[in-house]
């Protein structure tokens, strides 16, 4: 199986790089991103773009691709909408586009956000707009699924980026096994995230949107 990986030294980016490395029956895994993963493995090759929209140079190495994984993204605190669309909708949809147009009806796994707005109405300018790049994503020649995580641990060392989110993180840590009993619905592992999103690659799921509960099933879990 060969992927493509945008986002890959993200958090949930490094938990979908892991469990690609760790599945023999993936092929390759092509990183698209800014800067390296430091990794090194024989199936991973990297492609540094300092705008990862400008993919014609590449196109070659795009294709025969059987699935793109796409956790790729930004917080919107602080954000307007329209700085928060051009990152969150314009630049996933020039990407995914593409990618249709290289590989129809591969795979592509878009990472959303639990509370995403469908209806595009909602008070909520985050989940209006991924509710949006959401619905025109389904629209394109791919098999797409939409992954909607609420809390994600990290495990296996991975940190987020955002020095905020670690330091939440690293807070929040004692309190995630009490979080597990409580809401076992409301929490994901990135180890999981990643198991589910190859789960889909090559079994399908039911639904094209999958809320935590669905991402846990698919994990296995």
């Amino acid at each position: 199986m060969r992927t493509i990986l945008f986002g890959a030294t993200g958090m949930v980016g490094q938990g979908v790089l892991r469990a690609c490395l760790a599945d023999a029956q993936v092929t390759q895994i092509l990183s698209v991103s800014r800067v390296s993963t430091g990794l090194s493995d024989s199936r991973l090759e990297e492609i540094l773009l300092q705008d990862v929209t400008q993919l014609a140079a590449v196109e070659e190495r795009l294709l025969g691709a059987d699935a793109c994984f796409f956790p790729l993204g930004v917080s919107s605190a602080g954000m307007t909408e329209d700085a928060y669309t051009r990152i969150t909708y314009d630049l996933t949809l020039s990407i995914a586009e593409r990618l249709a147009h290289l590989n129809p009806g591969m795979v592509f796994v878009y990472v959303s956000g639990q509370g995403t707005d469908s209806t595009q109405q909602g008070r909520t300018m985050w989940a209006r707009v991924k509710g949006r790049t959401e619905n025109a994503l389904l629209s394109l020649p791919l098999r797409t699924f939409l992954f909607r995580p609420g809390f994600i641990q990290p495990l296996d060392g991975i940190q987020s980026r955002t020095p905020l989110y670690r330091l939440a993180y690293k807070l929040l840590a004692p309190l995630v096994p009490l979080m597990r009993r409580i809401a076992p619905h409301q929490v994901l592992t990135t180890r999981q995230i990643g198991q589910a999103m190859l789960s889909v690659v090559r079994k399908g799921y039911p639904t094209s949107i999958l809320e935590v509960r669905d991402i846990r099933q698919a994990a296995g879990d």
